[in-house]
């Protein structure tokens, strides 16, 4: 009995020691309004983290770029996903930080321009109308602005600027009512390839950018910097079944290829020039809000 007895307070004093370790967070992620689309869409990814860390995570809705900032002020959400653009808007308000970057494949923008439009290089298309998409989109609207910027072309004073849809900007390329597109280089091939109407050769890429700074899990400030450590290391170490917790709904499939790695803020300077170009120098308000 004796034995019994110790033997159950040791796994009593293990479970208490577990408990006292476990961690509870709340988590939010930017571009999904709702707790049944978060669940239905990210549950998976909540659930493999879970298991990762050990530590309990609990959603929290975010219905604006605005509020999540807030949120992280407040005290209120401990981790966001996020995109890059996002990303430099918050944590110029908030102090967040990078926590792991979630490395998408082929995450890069390009300008594009009908083949037969003697539309050669990017200088080609001063004084031209050049459409771009969502306002304040990373790889839609600022990167291809950068690449404009990079090539020499002012995108605020040289070029006629259009924001519209994708579907309209491609229908008025194909119709000559617009000079160029600059936009998400995948989605550009993914439509590309859907138009069978339309010859291979149809379209041109006349100047692309780089792979673009990650998506990312970030983290407030408010988190102790060992504990933010703590679960950045445990999903870095299951970062597979994060991973397919992460592509398991169809929504997440621009993710699928990816990869989950350490980052650091630095690596989004480049992000921070590409608002400086679209006139935004102090990326310290959401673009569109």
């Amino acid at each position: 009995m004796k034995l019994k007895s110790f033997l159950l307070g040791v796994s009593l004093a293990a479970v208490s020691a577990f408990a006292a370790t476990a961690e509870s967070w709340k988590l939010a992620v930017t571009d999904v309004e709702g707790m049944e689309r978060l669940q239905l869409e990210w549950g998976p990814f909540k659930e493999a983290l879970e298991v990762a860390t050990g530590d309990t995570f609990e959603f929290y809705v975010v219905n604006s770029r605005t509020a999540a900032a807030e949120a992280l002020r407040g005290e209120t959400v401990d981790f966001v996903v996020s995109g890059p653009a996002e990303y430099v808007v918050i944590n110029k308000l908030t102090k967040a930080t990078p926590l792991i970057g979630l490395g998408r494949p082929d995450y890069h923008c390009a300008i594009i321009v009908r083949a037969d439009s003697g539309i050669n290089v990017p200088a080609d298309l001063v004084g031209r109308s050049v459409a771009f998409g969502d306002i304040g989109s990373t790889s839609n609207m600022l990167c291809p602005m950068q690449v404009l910027a990079d090539h020499g072309v002012d995108p605020v004073n040289d070029i006629e600027r259009i924001h519209t849809s994708r579907n309209i900007a491609f229908e008025a390329l194909n119709n000559g009512d617009i000079d160029a597109l600059g936009m998400n280089a995948g989605t550009f091939i993914g439509v590309r390839n859907g138009q069978t109407e339309l010859p291979d050769g149809f379209y041109k890429m006349i100047a692309r950018s780089g792979d673009l700074p990650n998506d990312m899990i970030m983290v407030g400030a408010h988190v102790p910097t060992e504990a933010a450590e703590t679960v950045r290391n445990a999903v870095l170490e299951s970062k597979a079944e994060v991973i397919a917790g992460i592509t398991a709904h169809e929504e997440n499939d621009k993710y699928v290829g990816m990869d989950l790695v350490a980052i650091e803020d630095s690596a989004y300077d480049y992000v921070r020039s590409m608002y400086s170009n679209a006139g935004y120098p102090q990326f310290d308000d959401f673009i569109g809000d």
